[in-house]
């Protein structure tokens, strides 16, 4: 085990499944690059780097680069590999959303089981980057609302690093989704292959006073508040539920039962996200184990901006989760 970076989390495991099975291929914008240019044979890796290197030991013919065209290159899975499709930014959605939504969500029930959609699609997410509104949003709960589609959000590099392993195993379609201000984040992560089953939630941290359930990289802010509150002789569980579809409901709502508290960190608009969802989930099955509101942390309805000072304040960070959790406690 060595301490790796989020992105190096993310390369290796594409790297250790493409050894494993011939049938893996990546393909994107800008992955491979360098054709007939002077210098290095082999591009930056995407905008932030993360498949360099592997073109190199996988040659051109599984590491695609492909025209910017989302809506043409993500039907691939259809023809019998296993591919790996990176939409660059999770903003793109639009361009390719019938493929995804209308046609690889629905193969296996369309087919009565017969079919099999093995793509995953990996994408970048979330405010911080200063990349303004329409490279910044967060859409999984778009993908989440979709049936047939498995969401995967990781929170830190090992949990990068098995979530994909599992999502490129999956005989379903998968949406990865890689929060950008997370790629240069280290911890130790195992050298060797490893999975990481999807609805299985992961309790970060554990406490009797108040369930804090958070998303992707809001999942650090609220170790954080976590760690922080124990000065104020607060104890909080932290639920990283790792894949919001399929979603550990069951982990949630013991939670719930055991505390009384819910506090929900979001950093998706607060408009149907998972927020909400989860929020509902818990005023439908555990009312009577409520001892306050519910309390949901999320930014404001409103495009990402691209001020840097307005997009930090957009941001739901720790102060105010930690005021959510003090206000459950009052």
């Amino acid at each position: 085990m060595s301490k790796k970076s989020f992105r190096q989390a993310i390369n290796e495991a594409l790297a250790q499944e493409m050894r494993r099975d011939p049938r893996v291929v990546i393909m994107g914008e800008d992955n491979a690059g360098g054709i007939e240019s002077q210098g290095e044979d082999d591009a930056w890796g995407g905008p932030l780097g993360v498949t360099k290197g592997l073109m190199p030991e996988f040659g051109r013919g599984r590491v695609l680069d492909t025209p910017i065209t989302e809506s043409a290159f993500i039907g691939a899975a259809a023809t019998g590999l296993r591919p790996v499709a990176e939409l660059m930014f999770v903003d793109f959605l639009g361009v390719c959303f019938d493929q995804i939504f209308n046609q690889a969500a629905k193969f296996r029930y369309m087919f009565g089981g017969n079919a099999v959609t093995p793509v995953v699609i990996r994408t970048m997410y979330g405010a911080g980057f200063r990349a303004a509104s329409q490279h910044s949003q967060c859409l999984y709960p778009i993908f989440t609302h979709i049936p047939g589609l498995k969401v995967a959000i990781p929170s830190s590099a090992y949990e990068a690093k098995g979530l994909l392993t599992q999502a490129i195993r999956d005989d379903d379609p998968v949406i990865f989704l890689e929060h950008k201000m997370m790629y240069d984040d280290q911890e130790e992560v195992p050298d060797e292959p490893y999975t990481i089953p999807f609805g299985e939630a992961h309790l970060t941290r554990e406490g009797g006073d108040v369930t804090i359930v958070a998303f992707g990289r809001m999942v650090q802010f609220a170790n954080k508040v976590a760690d922080e509150l124990k000065r104020e002789k607060i104890a909080c569980t932290v639920i990283d539920p790792r894949t919001t579809s399929p979603l550990d409901t069951d982990s949630i709502l013991e939670s719930v039962e055991a505390t009384g508290r819910l506090v929900v960190v979001d950093e998706a608009s607060p408009r149907c996200n998972m927020a909400t969802d989860v929020s509902a989930f818990i005023a439908q099955h555990a009312f009577r184990s409520l001892k306050a509101p519910i309390q949901m942390v999320c930014p404001p309805h409103t495009p990402v901006p691209f001020s840097p000072t307005l997009e930090d304040a957009y941001i739901p960070g720790p102060e105010r989760i930690a005021a959510a959790v003090r206000a459950v406690m009052a």
